[in-house]
């Protein structure tokens, strides 16, 4: 039990903090599209570089650090399209928004609430590129290497054979983030209702995504 504790204490201070991967789930969560198909990859995801760090594996990558070279570069070019794309999004004449009135709540087809709510439809993305997406902001990320495989794996590893207990905790916590993100969310609707709202939320976004990736390549 202390293990398992001590693997979710440093699951969650190590997954909670404002990056890439939080900020895509948090977008799809407000959207309400495909939640589950994202909340399940970037926790799978987690949990496979959980295992890969207390497998090991880490001691394998710290022999080859043009490895790491090659993902933090990757990543930093992902990010920064990502990022010009949310901030497109942003600046678009006819920014998206959220509909929050649904066809229960409204009494007329042609009323004006009606049309109202139909110019806030955004639409739907399809499955493949959002899956896409959230695979490449875990995977082509660096920092997830240094903090899931080499520090967490670590830091399991300390606990000799009880550091599979660590690890399950680790991905327990990593589970109860992502999910209680993608669909705590759904809270945030009433408030990204308007154009003008996801707009800021775009901004917010590229700005965040674009200076991540600069990080990335500029020298430590």
């Amino acid at each position: 039990m202390p293990a398992l504790l001590a693997g979710l204490g440093l699951g969650l201070s190590l997954i909670i903090a404002i990056g890439a991967q939080n900020l895509f789930v948090l977008r799809q969560g407000v959207r309400r599209e495909h939640v589950l198909l994202v909340a399940t990859i970037c926790a799978v995801s987690d949990a496979a570089l959980i295992v890969l760090g207390v497998s090991g594996i880490g001691l394998v990558l710290q022999a080859v650090p043009w490895l790491i070279d090659v993902v933090r570069w990757a990543g930093a070019a992902f990010l920064v399209v990502y990022g010009l794309l949310a901030a497109r999004r942003a600046l678009a004449p006819r920014a998206q928004a959220l509909a929050v009135v649904s066809a229960d709540d409204v009494t007329a087809p042609d009323a004006p609430e009606t049309r109202d709510t139909r110019t806030l439809l955004d639409t739907p993305t399809r499955a493949l590129p959002v899956a896409a997406t959230a695979l490449a902001l875990t995977w082509l990320n660096p920092h997830v290497y240094l903090d899931t495989v080499f520090l967490l794996g670590s830091v399991a590893n300390t606990h000799g054979d009880l550091r599979w207990w660590f690890a399950c905790g680790a991905a327990v916590a990593s589970i109860l983030w992502f999910f209680s993100l993608a669909y705590g969310a759904r809270l945030l609707g009433r408030w990204l209702a308007t154009p003008r709202a996801w707009r800021i939320l775009d901004g917010i976004i590229a700005a965040v995504m674009i200076a991540l990736g600069i990080s990335l390549v500029l020298p430590q």
